[in-house]
């Protein structure tokens, strides 16, 4: 049976085999945590993986990148995810950090996760500069994934107590991102099964790290819960809809006509899909504690 070009399990190579391999390890991975108790985290784990193979599918088989669809997409997880770690993770640091008998210790967790979230990134950035035989594409995703993994974990392994919205909302940019690098990886003719790492990486880290027994020890956990919000505060921004020159998405608008005007109208579906996506995790928050 043939194949279409476009199709994420087009040409299977050693990316696809390791994708694929990510699967069945993060399917041994979930009976552990059914049996440890670790619900929660498997299905943050399992909607992490969903959305993002949901969105690489999609964007591979994509004739043509939208860029209503792009700046909608990242508008919509970056808003939702600055919200919930605003919400859930910045108070949680800061209490933890009173009860250690200063809060400040949550606001050092808070800024060192910013600081190494931006660090990762640029220098992420300096790898796609360099002769490798890595999609670095596909390697900076994964990092990202299985760092969000190791961190979403150790926040429910500290505080079990944390219902799903705030996991789910943390990985609500995997569709998006999922998308807009199958689009990057189905340009450059690589397959985009590739992304099947990524995609299981939460939960490749999540899992081991929920499962973990961490010390009621209320500094570190203050920690833990800034260094979170800083790291996703950093992604969630990163994820905001850059709609200036020489960014992704003027990539996309160049393909067609009077891409200037087409940036202009973009900005403003920007902030409106940000507001959105904040508006809906409060929602969700008022529906829940009502």
């Amino acid at each position: 049976m043939a194949i279409n070009d476009h199709s994420i399990f087009n040409n299977p190579g050693e990316y696809s085999l390791l994708g694929f391999a990510s699967v069945v390890v993060l399917l041994v991975l979930s009976g552990l945590a059914v049996t440890g108790g670790a619900g929660k985290v498997l299905v943050i784990s399992w909607v992490a993986f969903v959305a993002m193979g949901l969105g690489a599918w999609l964007g591979a088989r994509a004739t043509e990148t939208s860029p209503y669809r792009l700046v909608w997409g990242y508008g919509l997880a970056s808003g939702a995810m600055v919200t919930s770690a605003a919400m859930f993770l910045v108070p949680q640091a800061m209490g933890l950090g009173a009860a250690a008998g200063t809060p400040r210790i949550g606001g050092i967790g808070i800024a060192a996760g910013i600081v190494a979230g931006y660090g990762t990134h640029t220098i992420g950035h300096r790898l796609t500069h360099v002769e490798t035989s890595f999609d670095t594409t596909t390697a900076a995703i994964t990092a990202h994934a299985l760092s969000a993994g190791l961190i979403i974990g150790l926040v429910y392994a500290s505080m079990p107590t944390l219902g799903l919205l705030l996991g789910l909302a943390i990985v609500s940019h995997k569709g998006p991102a999922g998308y807009a690098a199958a689009r990057r990886l189905v340009r450059e003719n690589n397959s985009a099964t590739a992304l099947l790492v990524p995609a299981a990486g939460v939960g490749l880290t999540a899992i081991p790290s929920a499962l973990v027994t961490v010390p009621a020890n209320p500094a570190a956990n203050a920690i833990i819960f800034g260094f979170a919000a800083g790291i996703f505060l950093h992604v969630a921004m990163d994820f905001l809809p850059n709609c200036e020159a020489g960014s992704e998405i003027d990539e996309v608008c160049s393909l067609e006509e009077h891409s200037h005007d087409l940036l202009d109208e973009l900005r403003t579906h920007g902030v409106a899909s940000t507001v959105l996506g904040a508006a809906i995790v409060v929602l969700a928050w008022v529906a829940i504690s009502a």
